[in-house]
């Protein structure tokens, strides 16, 4: 008689072939290996049960409803997948705990406070702090980049000469190549002079180094960045989050696409390519920022209202 698998086992043959499609899956893959450790110590045999997901799901009694509902749509995307080799399986349904956080309204930078946070970071004190932050915050700003994906730019990742990054560890465990407008490459240059005559031998081979040689960490970023962002008044505003460093890439994108609407362009056409660009293994998720800032809606709400004058509904 063949033993039924341990559901351990089954999140983890899940796990490897979503991750053979692309996706990384880290705190959803952290999630799945918490439900099957429970599952498997509880005892459960057999295919995934409604009750199961929803039991463990609520597990944390203090946390909020939008807590459940997101670890049990973390149990539902694998119960999808299981369901296709296992008939018996049961699905949970969307929304049966209540809807998931939901993602905040990013801050959308004006080109005025780029340059303000610019100048900010080279009045910072020591050797490269001033010099590494500018030139890593300008990046971000012209590039979209993720901060992780910048830091984990390595020297023979930085091409110089051409102007070209590759970006080796991206989200979604792919690698690309991110073009540079020829100011971004210029500055990235001057950069590198200054890095190199304050470190001819650095401990690291990362390209943004600290004062002392060693390869820029995130946090020490975002301490960075907060302190820049009190020094010059950046708050809140009403209902919203104060400014981030990742509001950067959210920035870089809104300005992309509002471009092409203001010049007619077929975003639709367009957006595949931003969505190689940032890293998206999805355009949908490129897509997001349509919706996600009130100026963009404004720009497509303005579009629509003109397809119909114009008779696109018959």
């Amino acid at each position: 008689m063949r033993r039924e698998p341990t559901m351990r086992s089954l999140v983890e043959d899940y796990l490897a072939f979503r991750r053979q499609l692309g996706f990384t899956l880290r705190s959803a893959g952290e999630e799945l290996r918490l439900f099957a450790g429970y599952a498997d110590r509880s005892g459960h045999r057999g295919p995934l049960t409604l009750a199961l997901a929803i039991q463990w799901a609520k597990l944390p009694t203090s946390a909020k409803p939008a807590y459940w509902a997101w670890r049990l749509h973390a149990v539902r995307m694998f119960a999808r997948h299981r369901a296709l080799d296992d008939p018996r399986t049961e699905v949970p349904s969307p929304g049966v705990l209540g809807p998931m956080f939901r993602r905040g309204q990013p801050y959308i930078y004006s080109p005025e406070e780029i340059s303000a946070l610019l100048r900010a970071a080279r009045r910072l004190r020591r050797r490269m702090r001033p010099h590494t932050c500018e030139a890593l915050f300008g990046l971000l700003a012209s590039t979209g980049l993720r901060v992780g994906e910048a830091l984990g730019l390595m020297r023979p990742h930085v091409d110089l000469g051409t102007g070209v990054l590759r970006i080796v560890k991206s989200k979604a465990s792919q690698c690309r190549l991110v073009p540079l407008h020829p100011s971004t490459t210029q500055a990235l240059r001057r950069y590198a002079m200054v890095r190199d005559r304050v470190h001819p031998t650095p401990t690291s081979d990362a390209f943004f180094l600290t004062d002392r040689g060693t390869a820029l960490s995130y946090p020490r970023v975002t301490r960075t960045f907060r302190t820049l962002r009190h020094q010059l008044g950046w708050r809140a505003p009403p209902g919203g989050t104060a400014p981030r460093v990742h509001d950067m890439r959210h920035t870089f994108v809104v300005r992309a696409l509002l471009r092409w609407y203001e010049a007619g362009a077929n975003v639709d056409e367009k957006i595949a390519a931003l969505a190689t660009y940032l890293g998206h293994v999805n355009p949908t998720y490129t897509y997001w920022y349509l919706t996600a800032v009130p100026e963009l809606m404004a720009v497509t709400g303005r579009r629509f209202e003109r397809y119909a004058r114009q008779g696109g509904l018959r």
